[in-house]
């Protein structure tokens, strides 16, 4: 069977859930440790898995470089990643990441970035489904009105890291 490392950290923005699968991270979730990881489950049964408790150099790096950018000195990971979803969601995650550090985007932009105008609603869906936050950015994305809306983390936490950004950029 295959495996999945996983850890649960406390960060400075609380209780974390990471995973790595053959020398690559597929999941950095919000939560502690005992929490159902829905992203975890998903995960889980994509890969055909089992979750495993064990630390990892991927895992270690991770911790190390989201410890970075929460200090604000870091702008970039360097993270290999495994993206596992639909080609869909693949696509809007990619978006994501091209996204730029201290900037804001918005669902409607994804949905166009992407050459489906018409899929806001499905390009919010497959942000929402993000299953390695902060480093895959989707709180990089607002409401088309400007307001924080929707994030796994917490609109406090989004607004938290936003403003971590820009204090950065400006």
């Amino acid at each position: 069977m295959n495996q999945i490392d996983i850890q649960y950290r406390g960060t400075q923005i609380g209780g974390i859930i990471l995973g790595s699968f053959r020398d690559k991270l597929c999941l950095l979730d919000f939560g502690e440790q005992g929490d159902r990881s829905t992203s975890g489950d998903r995960m889980r049964q994509a890969l055909n898995a089992e979750l495993v408790e064990q630390d990892d150099e991927i895992l270690r790096g991770t911790i190390r470089q989201l410890n970075e950018y929460l200090e604000g000195r870091r702008m970039e990971f360097d993270i290999p990643l495994l993206m596992v979803g639909t080609d869909f969601q693949k696509s809007v995650w990619k978006a994501l990441l091209k996204v730029p550090y201290g900037a804001t985007s918005t669902y409607s932009q994804m949905a166009r970035d992407i050459g489906k105008e018409r899929a806001v609603r499905a390009a919010g869906n497959a942000i929402g489904a993000n299953p390695i936050a902060i480093i895959i950015p989707c709180h990089r994305i607002i409401g088309s009105d400007g307001g924080l809306v929707g994030y796994g983390g917490g609109l406090s936490l989004k607004k938290r890291l936003l403003r971590l950004e820009h204090r950065n950029t400006a």
